[in-house]
Parts: C-alpha cells; sequence; structure tokens
C-alpha cells in the first residue's frame, strides 16, 4: 500500500518535471538585438560602457539576451541613432540625447543643459526628482524608450586655435559644439557645427571649424586634438555632468519577459558606475600626459562665462514660451535644479573649495 503510494508520488513529480521544464524555456527565450553607437571604438570609455552593459545584460540572462554593439557608422551614422531606434531599423541604440535638438530642444534635458545640473544632481533628478517619468513620457512619442547609461561629469571646454580673451573673440568663431549649447553661443556672434566623435579631427586639422569640444582629457587625449588646437579651455559650462542614454524600440522593450527588462535596466544602472569612474579615475594623468604634450590650460574669462549664463537662460524662456513639450519639463527642472544648488552651497562646494585651495593639507615642515 505505502509502496503504491510513493510510485504514484513519484509518477506525479516527474509529470510536474516535465511540464516545468518547457515552461522555464519559454520564460527565458533567446534574444538577440543591435545597439547602434554614436561613438567610435577607439573610445573605450562612451563606446566601452554599452559593450560593459552589453555584457552585463548577458550574465544576468544567463547568455540568453544578447546585445551586440556596433560603433558609429557601422550600421548607421552616429547621430542618427535615434531615427534607426524610432524606425525600429535596430533595436536599441547607445548615444546623447541631445544630439537631436534639432526636431525637439526638449531632448537636451536627458543629456545636458547649459549651466545646469551637475553628475550628481542629474541622478537624483531623473531617478528620484521625476526627471524620469518626465522624460519618458517624452520619448515615447517618438516610439522610444529612454534609459540613462553613463555619465562623463563636468566636462572641459574644449580645444582652440587662438585664444578667447573676450566674449567679442567668439564672433564669428567656427565651434564644434553639441546640444542647445550650439544656440547659446550663436547668440553671441559663434557658428556652431555639430560633427560626430571621429569626424572631428579632421575639421580641426583643415580648418573647416576653429574649435572644438568632446568630453575631457582621457578622450581627448586619444582623438589628438592637442596636436591642431593648442588652447585647451575650462569648464565646459553646457556640460555640468552630461548624460548619455540607451534608446530602445519602445514595442521592442515591451516585448522583453519583465525580467530582460528588468536586466536591461540593471546593466544600465551598472554602466553608468563604468563610465563615470573611469573617466575619474583615467582624467588626472591624461591632463598631465596633454599639458607635457604642449596644451596650453586656460579658464574661460568670466565675463565670457556671465555673457553665455545670461543667454542660455533668455534661451530656455523663448523655448518654453512656444515649446509645450519643453515647458513641461523646463519648469520642475528649473525648480529642482534650485533646490539643488541651496543643498550643495551648503556642505559639498564649502568642503570642495577648502580641500581644493590645499586648505586640508598638513602643515608644511
Amino acid at each position: 500500500m505505502e509502496r503504491r503510494k510513493f510510485l504514484k508520488a513519484a509518477g506525479i513529480g516527474a509529470a510536474a518535471t516535465t511540464i516545468a521544464a518547457p515552461a522555464i524555456a519559454q520564460s527565458n527565450p533567446e534574444i538577440k538585438w543591435r545597439c547602434a553607437s554614436s561613438f567610435p571604438k577607439s573610445l573605450d570609455t562612451i563606446y566601452g560602457a554599452a559593450e560593459y552593459t552589453a555584457k552585463r545584460v548577458a550574465e544576468l540572462t544567463e547568455g540568453k539576451f544578447q546585445i551586440r554593439v556596433f560603433a558609429a557608422g557601422e550600421l548607421v551614422p552616429g547621430l542618427q541613432v535615434l531615427d534607426a531606434v524610432q524606425a525600429n531599423t535596430v533595436e536599441c541604440g547607445h548615444t546623447a540625447s541631445y544630439y537631436y535638438v534639432g526636431k525637439d530642444p526638449t531632448f537636451a534635458f536627458d543629456t545636458a543643459i547649459p549651466f545646469g545640473l551637475n553628475t550628481r544632481q542629474q541622478m537624483a533628478w531623473q531617478y528620484q526628482g521625476g526627471g524620469q517619468e518626465l522624460l519618458r513620457e517624452f520619448f515615447k512619442g517618438y516610439n522610444t524608450y529612454n534609459i540613462p547609461l553613463g555619465h562623463t561629469g563636468a566636462q572641459m571646454g574644449g580645444w582652440f586655435r587662438k585664444e578667447i580673451k573676450t566674449v567679442q573673440d567668439l564672433n564669428g568663431l567656427k565651434m564644434r559644439i553639441g546640444g542647445l549649447a550650439g544656440q547659446v553661443i550663436s547668440r553671441l556672434g559663434a557658428v556652431p557645427q555639430q560633427i560626430p566623435g571621429g569626424d572631428i579631427y579632421p575639421a580641426l586639422e583643415k580648418g573647416t571649424i576653429d574649435a572644438a569640444e568632446w568630453v575631457g582629457p582621457y578622450d581627448d587625449e586619444k582623438l589628438g586634438f592637442y596636436k591642431v588646437a593648442k588652447y585647451y579651455y575650462y569648464p565646459g559650462w553646457w556640460e555640468g555632468g552630461a548624460q548619455l542614454s540607451m534608446l530602445a524600440n519602445e514595442a521592442q522593450f515591451q516585448s522583453l519577459p519583465k525580467h530582460y527588462q528588468q536586466a536591461l535596466e540593471t546593466a544600465c544602472a551598472d554602466g553608468n558606475n563604468y563610465m563615470l569612474a573611469k573617466y575619474d579615475a583615467a582624467n588626472p594623468t591624461a591632463l598631465r600626459k596633454l599639458v607635457g604634450n604642449g596644451a596650453v590650460l586656460r579658464p574661460f574669462p568670466r565675463e565670457v562665462m556671465a555673457a553665455c549664463y545670461k543667454a542660455a537662460f533668455e534661451l530656455y524662456d523663448e523655448v518654453a514660451a512656444k515649446n509645450e513639450k519643453f515647458k513641461k519639463i523646463y519648469e520642475p527642472w528649473k525648480a529642482f535644479r534650485e533646490d539643488q544648488y541651496a543643498w550643495f552651497r551648503v556642505a559639498e562646494n564649502t568642503y570642495d573649495n577648502f580641500v581644493y585651495s590645499g586648505g586640508g593639507q598638513p602643515p608644511k615642515k
């Protein structure tokens, strides 16, 4: 009697195992995506962050969800990643959303606004300040699901053939510059150019442009800008903390199993930390190398900074007055910025100013 009960129970267990196996397989399907990057392979920071994220996605899904990253130009031109994702030409792309301000200036909030948020403030706004919800609603209009993937920290102000001493020196200056910063400097007479990272050096070398900004010392040294423009200005007031993003086709993202969606979000968050840490660790050595190779460091004159600041917020007010999508994000963003600035002045800025000025060094013997 007991033996018959045991065999019956064992039979049920075996049947359950037989049923469960295909159910598990079905919940972990093999999925392959292509990711079009806006960046060249030579930049192991920005391009590398997408590869790192793809590796993490595979690890988190036992190799079932594979993302292959393609450099700028391999599938689509670097500045057409959003278009390719929107049209489902590729399933996802890694880019700087402010490349697409020509479509709508609202895209800039997903990367950086001149005189806006630093890296920590941008992350706070995205994850805890309502920014992500606002941006997801905006991106949905482009059939796209946006996920933060990478931060550069505060950027440098770029490479110039001639010194910038006054606001008048901007007049007629042809400069490669991204996002809304181009519209800001154009108000002061400069001529902004939107050029992909891999094409900046030849444009500087041939004199097609007079100046160019990219990110900071580590990337700039790799790209060789110091060979064709010696004045290296700081800070990049247009990118106090630039964010990159993984843009996924909305329908493709929603069709993923929920745990694959979470794997992608988690991997992108890991990619955020990877990129920022890599830049912070590598920039000091790279800056010393640049100076050793003849780069001349210059701070932007306060007069120039003040003129650009004024032009920037005049621009935002004008855009908000005629663009409801921009206004919907700009107003809460601006309030969040004011709160963050008030807080950072209290502890962060006070601490930074003291230790960076040498006040924290032990007395010399």
